[in-house]
């Protein structure tokens, strides 16, 4: 995974969003999720983001090998990030409890999307033209309207689903971001401290709105799940991608190698086995079992990644 910092940010947004997942797990009936450990739960919500970032950071990482005609490294990072987001960060969900009622999944959306509207951006994008990021700041105002519009959106479609009357929005449609490989474009620390803090937050919420999107589909709702993948592809492909390029996520294809190891070494090596071994104290045993399984896998991700990163000339 990129870098170990963002398994562990803890942005307001990532807290917003997480204590609004409450309503979703009290809706999902399995006395397995209600007995977790509170650590064990705060260790899920963790992995859980850690895991988003990384799926949304390979996928650009993807698209630049492809640019740099590393077909190889293209393909390793898109099955990587296939496992991330579809392996670890849905059975993480599915352990926490993330996913409930489509009304208990549209009440925390709303609750994310209010938040990031009508304080988060708007407080980063005065702090941005502060420290004279004008750039920055011009994207947090953008951003800020997009949520408020989700949240539009969420709102007529949690009124149809109480009532039965009115009908569940179309989904927006996503104008992907290319991103090239570069340096940051901001120039002041707490700029990037409000982008990596909003990045997370924008992939957690897209990965969080594909799990609501597969509850909506299997109650039977195809329009739910519909508008819940399409602002998961804004989140993604819009939201994140555009301050990545801003933040200078994406570097050559050596450096982004280097990140991913250095990423996929510290959940392998640290990150994991702490959680597993938390879990394990806290009697969590499916917890323990499914960190300690993705320990695994992180270490394989991580000599896949070094073998990538010695063939390149």
């Amino acid at each position: 995974m990129p870098c170990p910092i963002r398994a562990l940010t803890t942005g307001a947004f990532v807290l917003t969003l997480s204590m609004s997942v409450g309503s979703a797990a009290s809706a999902v009936p399995d006395d397995s999720i209600g007995a977790l450990h509170a650590q064990t739960r705060t260790d899920l919500d963790a992995s859980m983001r850690g895991e988003a970032y990384a799926y949304a950071s390979y996928s650009l990482f993807a698209a630049q090998a492809r640019k740099q005609g590393l077909a190889s490294v293209d393909g390793l990072f898109q099955r990587t990030a296939k496992v991330e987001l579809g392996e670890h960060f849905a059975e993480e969900a599915r352990l926490s409890g993330l996913a409930g009622s489509d009304a208990a999944d549209l009440q925390a959306a709303l609750k994310g999307e209010a938040y990031e509207s009508q304080t988060m951006y708007a407080t980063f994008a005065r702090q941005a033209r502060q420290d004279g990021d004008a750039s920055a700041a011009e994207m947090f105002d953008e951003l800020a309207r997009d949520e408020a519009a989700h949240h539009s959106a969420f709102t007529k479609a949690l009124e149809a689903v109480r009532t039965g009357r009115g009908s569940i929005p179309a989904p927006p449609s996503a104008a992907a971001e290319a991103v090239q490989a570069g340096a940051p474009r901001v120039r002041a620390a707490r700029t990037k401290t409000d982008l990596d803090t909003a990045m997370h937050g924008e992939a957690l919420a897209a990965a969080k709105y594909t799990q609501f999107a597969k509850a909506a589909t299997a109650h039977g709702n195809q329009a739910l799940a519909r508008l819940f993948n399409g602002i998961a592809e804004i989140e993604l492909r819009e939201h994140f991608a555009g301050m990545a390029k801003l933040a200078g996520t994406v570097g050559t294809t050596r450096e982004n190698l280097t990140k991913a190891i250095t990423g996929e070494r510290y959940e392998s090596e640290s990150m994991y086995p702490a959680f597993a071994q938390q879990a394990r104290a806290a009697d969590d045993s499916a917890a323990a079992k499914l960190f300690a399984h993705n320990a695994e896998d992180e270490a394989a991700h991580a000599r896949s990644f070094e073998t990538a990163r010695s063939a390149l000339r």
